[in-house]
């Protein structure tokens, strides 16, 4: 059967470069998310009275945290180092913004929650389409995701001395997985990489967003009572 009716950018005689767009969607999708998680490790940062050169490598932490480890664990070049400039430079605007408008960011509780799912949904996005490009199957890139998605966070939160969020109740890097299985059903379609792309990241924001509204979480694992086994 052919599915490539169910894809709106595929067929109905329009003339689209789809290499160039796609290369189009993965930049922009990596520049958002960069922005997204530097303006949210910056607004923990902040709540934490960090002084501005402590905010500016939370953000850049938070921002390029876990691509750095997807990249070392492809055997690929790191991303940053590659173009590095570009990602600072997106770091310092974040904090410049941060800065600027820290009556909205800091003091709202639901700022650092927005550009913190963002940023979860393009990284996952873009670390999907970098294990796939590497050759990788789909099972591995869905991991690579979620690390590329949850990765920064974990270590934006060890360094502010925090239980990583992935490690809580809520529902965070299984989102990142819920947004691969989106895009892995887009292949199985034959839908096009920029809405597989459109379909993950939307799936992960979507899933957060829900997770959160309705108080969706995981089951938590208790030591109970008397069980010595667990520290104190």
């Amino acid at each position: 059967m052919n599915f490539f009716s169910l894809d709106p950018l595929i067929g109905h005689n329009l003339h689209i470069d789809f290499q160039q767009l796609h290369q189009w969607f993965v930049v922009s999708l990596d520049y958002i998310g960069t922005l997204a998680f530097a303006i949210s490790g910056i607004r923990l940062a902040s709540a934490k009275n960090f002084d501005l050169f402590g905010a500016y490598v939370m953000g850049l932490a938070t921002a390029i945290g876990g691509g750095t480890v997807r990249d070392i664990m492809l055997g690929q070049p790191i991303f940053w180092m590659c173009n590095g400039v570009v990602y600072f430079a997106i770091v310092a605007a974040a904090l410049v913004l941060v800065w600027l408008f820290r009556e909205h960011v800091v003091r709202r509780d639901n700022t650092w929650f927005l550009f913190d799912t963002v940023g979860l949904g393009m990284f996952t996005v873009i670390g999907i389409e970098k294990a796939l490009a590497c050759g990788q199957p789909m099972w591995v890139a869905m991991m690579m995701g979620a690390l590329t998605g949850a990765g920064g966070g974990v270590i934006r939160d060890v360094f502010l001395n925090e239980i990583p969020l992935i490690f809580r109740a809520e529902i965070y890097a299984l989102a990142c997985l819920i947004g691969g299985l989106a895009y892995w059903s887009g292949t199985q379609l034959a839908l096009s990489p920029v809405t597989c792309g459109f379909a993950c990241g939307a799936s992960v924001i979507l899933t957060r967003i829900l997770a959160v509204r309705y108080n969706l979480h995981l089951p938590i694992l208790h030591s109970g009572e008397g069980d010595s086994d667990f520290p104190a």
